[in-house]
């Protein structure tokens, strides 16, 4: 791909070689991400239950069901935020390879290529619109600690590139006009799109967007489905989507996985889960 919508490169390295580990067992034809039995147990409380599911290679991919079905919890055990008590996670940046997720520190599995947003939008509102995507570029940087304090003509080169990495990705995205501007003095769609953004910084193959239309009207909600499908297309990742407006998830998913009392009750095309009779009844509402 070429021209204004190529994916952006900051001149760094891609993520490290993992561990191979087998994919789960139905999942889609080369999958990103794969999960097998996954459980997550606190205390007495059995927040996830033997959950398995893929994400598709350059798909957008939703997962939706009621308040407390496990869907953020879901999410922090594929980001490294939770453990899982049992099962298995596996991420494939790049076809034949697949890296175990189970073990590792959220830094790590940021450096290998997931990157998410939250259901609260987590910005550095003291900081501009640049400054918090360039904090998101230093997951790539190659400059360590000492190449920080010495300053010298690598680590230089190395921040004048993230700097234009981090001032053209803003740009691509709409917001190159505010990138001086305090981050908390941008309009709540405009902050939405930032961490978006930020997120895209640190060059996933993966990206995990957690409720991104919460707080936007109809308006910010239809520019959002274009966003999606625009940073699919333009940084070539794949997206996993939790989301609560289902005219968002009908519009721009590829395959719906439906969660109840942190179960699996349902996965097919948006015009299938809209049909099925346990999606109704668990979370879409009957007549």
């Amino acid at each position: 791909m070429s021209g204004e919508n190529a994916p952006l490169s900051p001149g760094v390295p891609g993520p490290e070689a993992g561990q191979a580990a087998p994919a789960a067992g139905d999942s889609p034809r080369d999958p990103v991400l794969s999960t097998s039995g996954v459980t997550m147990i606190f205390g007495g409380l059995t927040a996830l239950s033997d959950v398995s599911f893929a994400v598709e290679r350059g798909s957008i991919t939703a997962l939706i069901g009621p308040n407390g079905a496990g869907k953020t919890t879901l999410f922090n055990c594929l980001t490294g935020i939770y453990r899982p008590s049992r099962g298995t996670m596996t991420f494939s940046p790049e076809p034949g390879r697949n890296i175990p997720l189970r073990r590792l520190a959220p830094d790590r599995i940021t450096c290998l290529g997931i990157a998410r947003t939250f259901q609260n939008i987590r910005l550095f509102n003291n900081l501009t619109v640049l400054e918090n995507v360039l904090i998101a570029c230093h997951s790539r940087m190659k400059a360590g600690l000492l190449g920080a304090l010495l300053r010298d003509r690598r680590t230089r080169e190395e921040e004048r590139a993230m700097a234009d990495f981090s001032y053209r990705l803003l740009e691509r995205y709409g917001l190159g006009p505010a990138v001086n501007h305090l981050a908390r003095n941008l309009p709540y769609g405009a902050q939405r799109r930032l961490e978006i953004v930020r997120a895209l910084a640190t060059r996933p193959a993966l990206l995990l967007l957690d409720e991104p239309a919460a707080g936007l009207n109809i308006s910010e909600t239809r520019e959002l489905d274009s966003l999606i499908r625009r940073v699919r297309d333009s940084e070539e990742l794949s997206v996993l989507l939790i989301e609560h407006d289902m005219s968002l998830v009908m519009s721009v998913s590829d395959l719906v996985y439906v969660l109840d009392y942190g179960a699996l009750i349902a996965a097919g095309e948006p015009g299938d889960i809209r049909r099925d009779p346990k999606v109704v009844k668990a979370y879409l509402g009957e007549d």
